[in-house]
């Protein structure tokens, strides 16, 4: 065999062995999971301490109940921030969903539908893209489209012929905090989650870890 062909069978058989930046390991899938998880739990009080929001400001100014809406749309950012994987937004959004639902909480099987519109949301800005940018103004980007998916949805299914003031309040107020609650507070988790060390294996804590060295 010539010096060439070999050099050329070390390269291939050197792609083969290199994983894709964008296929999921056995390790993203379980802390995907988790976030999912942990997340979830996370709703279920959601669900219960933005009601003593959600109300006043919501009879103040009709629309603006949206603002706590944020509180609901940061599992998928953060699951997407952590694995950077395509999928990763819809995965954590659904799992997280899911745990809502199944503890229980006033919206039942349409949590899930919910979840997943949300989850699409976020994951539509990390897909523009193309799964290569993971910095503070795509989590806000992926924060504020997922509270719009959010409005949009909410002004379909429980709020249907509601007036153009309302709706365009309710679609700012979901925005603004998707971006702040979901994207921001997101960004910030992850970087606090690196500090510690536990996001070693993966992309976003090795370059949170490089950043400040």
């Amino acid at each position: 065999m010539s010096q060439s062909t070999t050099d050329t069978a070390t390269q291939v058989d050197g792609d083969e062995r290199r994983p894709s930046p964008f296929r999921w390991r056995v390790i993203d899938i379980v802390v995907a999971s988790v976030l999912g998880v942990a997340s979830g739990l996370v709703f279920v009080l959601w669900n219960i301490l933005s009601n003593p929001i959600s109300a006043p400001v919501g009879a103040v100014l009709p629309g603006l109940q949206a603002i706590v809406g944020g509180g609901w749309l940061f599992a998928g950012i953060l699951t997407a921030l952590v694995i950077r994987k395509p999928g990763a937004a819809l995965f954590g959004e659904l799992v997280a969903a899911a745990v809502s639902a199944l503890v229980g909480n006033q919206w039942g099987p349409l949590t899930l539908e919910s979840g997943l519109i949300q989850g699409l949301g976020a994951e539509l800005v990390f897909a523009a893209f193309l799964y290569r940018r993971w910095n503070l103004p795509v989590a806000l980007l992926a924060g504020a489209v997922s509270g719009l998916a959010l409005a949009i949805n909410d002004l379909i299914l429980w709020y249907p012929g509601s007036g153009s003031a309302f709706s365009t309040i309710y679609v700012v107020a979901a925005i603004v905090s998707g971006a702040v609650l979901a994207g921001l507070l997101s960004w910030l988790a992850v970087r606090g989650l690196a500090r510690t060390g536990a996001l070693s294996r993966f992309a976003s804590g090795r370059e949170a870890r490089t950043r400040e060295a």
